[in-house]
């Protein structure tokens, strides 16, 4: 029986997205832009699946990277390109069209500028959670900003609070001083006040460190999404009694909904290990949901092309390490939820295209060609484990 994996890189963006101009991120191209920087990319076995064909499909640019004898995966594989129809290009409006729920209506957005926030939401989150007020409350790079306010937000006692192109109400907070548990109360708080203004996330981001210069963020961060409008792949999956492994911030993403066994793993080679270990003990006719975050939050945002290119290598090593553990019948993907070219300008996503890399023992090798909405993916899984059509997307199996 068959069971189903998702390996989400999280940012993995490549190119070519027809409505790039009107996001301001006409000519970005994740990959693309990554190889060209980093001529020696060694990725030998998402080369092997099609990553290069896909590529060029989706934009019209050639890496120049050659497929070698190295790869260890060998399985046969489909290669696609899907483009977004959710009006927002952030990590919640991917995934839920990738599982099948188009975000049509769009997000709210804070405006970039001081004050960011409406004075009515921080007087409502300052009273409840007994603040003495915020610092921040403008767009910003959070590992900048915790480095501009840090000393000032240790001595003050007030948590910082930024947004960011993202429909999203951050807040930035000293684990040792403030405390994590204080920090995830007041996102709680948070969260429910920014419903009205219609906001994807609200995130807490807990860092640690003595003084400017030294403050770095903690693997303790914790997303609190707005509750999907609708029913994703997973919510039906689960009404139909099958096991949804979540792991890393796919539980966080999908509001704690239509998951039965989330797992909390954060950095890559922990989130691969956990995604072994569920690949072991998953039943038939499964699905296993994991978000590779690493190449988004530490690289993409930090625009860091190297750090990301050794990211892709060390996900493309790990790769081999499912065969053991891939039943006759199991079909594993690789996607990305949007991009985040780490040679553009600014630090936020960027609107591409991104890859659909289709493999497992018994595939058939094919080239899908464009998909109009990555609900593909969703609709494809879900006649791949024989459940019920989604509203969205149109299966390539």
């Amino acid at each position: 029986m068959t069971r189903a994996f998702i390996f989400m890189m999280d940012s993995f963006g490549i190119g070519g997205a027809p409505d790039a101009k009107s996001f301001g991120d006409e000519g970005a191209n994740t990959f693309g832009h990554i190889a060209q920087a980093v001529p020696n990319l060694n990725i030998p076995n998402l080369l092997s699946l099609g990553l290069d064909k896909a590529a060029f499909l989706a934009s019209g640019l050639k890496t120049e990277l050659k497929p070698s004898s190295s790869a260890k995966l060998n399985l046969p594989s489909a290669y696609g390109h899907m483009k977004e129809i959710s009006k927002d290009k952030d990590t919640v409006s991917g995934h839920w069209e990738l599982a099948g729920l188009p975000n049509l209506q769009g997000w709210g957005h804070f405006k970039p500028d001081y004050p960011s926030f409406p004075q009515a939401l921080i007087d409502n989150i300052c009273r409840e959670a007994k603040l003495s007020g915020i610092l921040g409350n403008i767009a910003a790079s959070g590992t900048v900003i915790i480095q501009e306010l840090g000393e000032e937000h240790i001595r003050s006692n007030q948590p910082i609070c930024y947004t960011s192109a993202d429909s999203c109400f951050q807040i930035a907070a000293h684990e040792k001083y403030f405390g994590l548990k204080r920090l995830y109360q007041v996102c709680e708080i948070a969260y429910k006040y920014v419903q009205e203004y219609r906001i994807g996330r609200v995130i807490a981001r807990p860092f640690i460190g003595e003084k400017s210069g030294e403050f770095t963020r903690t693997t303790n961060r914790k997303d609190y999404a707005a509750q999907p409008f609708g029913k994703t792949l997973l919510d039906y999956l689960k009404q139909q009694g099958r096991h949804v492994y979540a792991i890393g911030a796919i539980n966080d993403i999908f509001a704690h909904r239509g998951i039965t066994n989330p797992i909390h793993a954060a950095e890559l080679p922990n989130l691969w290990d956990a995604t072994i270990k569920a690949m072991q003990e998953a039943p038939d006719n499964s699905l296993i949901f994991t978000n590779f975050e690493d190449f988004d939050m530490l690289y993409g945002h930090r625009r860091n092309p190297q750090g990301y290119a050794q990211a892709l290598e060390y996900f493309d090593s790990r790769l081999p390490d499912i065969l053991p553990h891939l039943r006759e019948d199991d079909v594993c993907f690789i996607t990305a939820d949007h991009g985040n070219d780490p040679t553009f300008k600014g630090t936020d996503h960027t609107r591409e295209q991104v890859p659909i890399l289709c493999f497992g023992k018994n595939i058939t090798p094919q080239d899908l060609g464009q998909r109009e909405t990555y609900a593909d993916l969703g609709q494809t899984i879900a006649d791949y484990l024989q459940i019920a059509p989604l509203n969205f997307g149109t299966s390539f199996k």
